[in-house]
């Protein structure tokens, strides 16, 4: 066993040999977007993010379905796995089979089985002093999605937020293992800072993160200021916000602190989020290059220094 839950990483590693390990992961929840197709589009970019996190490349799938006997018309059930099905097709997944329960409530993933080298793992231990620290999507998914639940986004941002979540994070991986990164976490249910915390503690490093308005999505900050955010977030606020510290960075124009729905957001549980990536010094341009080749973009949010007090470092960029 070359990778356990001791270090919170986003799936389990066996040694198959001594260059080759099988990477292992399992994850479902239920709707977040009212389209059943949709939803098991984001169910499995979700479930495959986690092999992509680990520098991995999935091969194979298991549906893992609950689901109510009789109060779900059975095309729904089938447009949700339809749609898990084709993203996995377009990942070159091969779904092998999958298991179902009956289910008061509707919930689906899968668990995925992916290969990587061993000398190409991208591991939350795997940071060093220096390196530094790109994320590849903008964050608000959760906050998001507990406003279409509330009937307050219109269509355009609703389309662009299940677009979001479908995106696999194929490219950003590619791009880590072709850049000889070592680190990397995918931002899910524990929000920017949780998983940044967790990197950092299992790398021994303190993250420096400069953080600001455009690394969200569209009306995430209106939404949160406003109150509207998911019932994940101030649980992850209240666990995480020991680990982090708050830095005034200081400018021409005087002292500058973090808005509070900018730190606020910040905790929000993510589904299907982009990867945090910690990059030597020496290779941050190979990344950049290698993720513009494959049609991708990414924020540098900062860089990995030596161990201190907190965790994590929040400053107003």
């Amino acid at each position: 066993m070359l990778v356990d839950a001791s270090t919170f990483d986003d799936a389990g590693v066996f040694a198959l040999s001594a260059r080759d390990a099988l990477v292992q992961t399992v994850d479902f929840f239920p709707p977040i977007v009212d389209d059943p197709y949709d939803f098991g589009r984001i169910a499995a970019a979700n479930s495959l993010s986690d092999v992509y996190a680990m520098g991995g490349r999935p091969l194979t799938a298991l549906a893992l379905l609950c689901a109510p006997e009789t109060a779900l018309p059975a095309e729904v059930v089938a447009a949700v796995m339809q749609g898990g099905l084709d993203t996995m097709k377009k990942a070159g997944v091969s779904v092998v089979g999958g298991h179902s329960v009956r289910d008061p409530e509707l919930k689906f993933g899968y668990a995925v089985t992916g290969m990587a080298r061993r000398k190409q793992l991208l591991l939350n231990s795997g940071a060093r002093a220096g390196d530094r620290i790109f994320l590849t999507k903008p964050l608000g998914t959760g906050i998001l999605s507990t406003a279409l639940k509330q009937g307050r986004l219109d269509a355009a941002l609703t389309r662009r937020l299940t677009e979001h979540m479908v995106g696999l994070n194929r490219a950003a991986s590619e791009a880590a293992v072709a850049a000889g990164a070592r680190a990397a976490t995918d931002i899910t249910g524990f929000g920017l800072v949780g998983h940044a915390s967790q990197l950092a503690d299992a790398s021994g490093v303190t993250l420096e993160l400069r953080v600001s308005p455009r690394l969200f999505l569209p009306r995430v900050l209106e939404l949160a200021e406003a109150g509207v955010v998911p019932g994940g977030l101030g649980r992850n606020r209240e666990h995480y916000s020991p680990s982090a510290a708050l830095a005034t960075a200081d400018t021409a124009n005087g002292a500058r602190s973090i808005p509070p729905a900018v730190l606020d957001a910040l905790y929000d549980p993510q589904t299907s989020g982009g990867l945090f990536v910690c990059v030597p010094e020496r290779r941050a341009a190979t990344f950049v290059s290698a993720l513009r080749r494959r049609k991708g973009s990414c924020f540098e949010l900062g860089r990995a220094v030596r161990r201190s007090a907190s965790s994590v470092v929040l400053t107003a960029a």
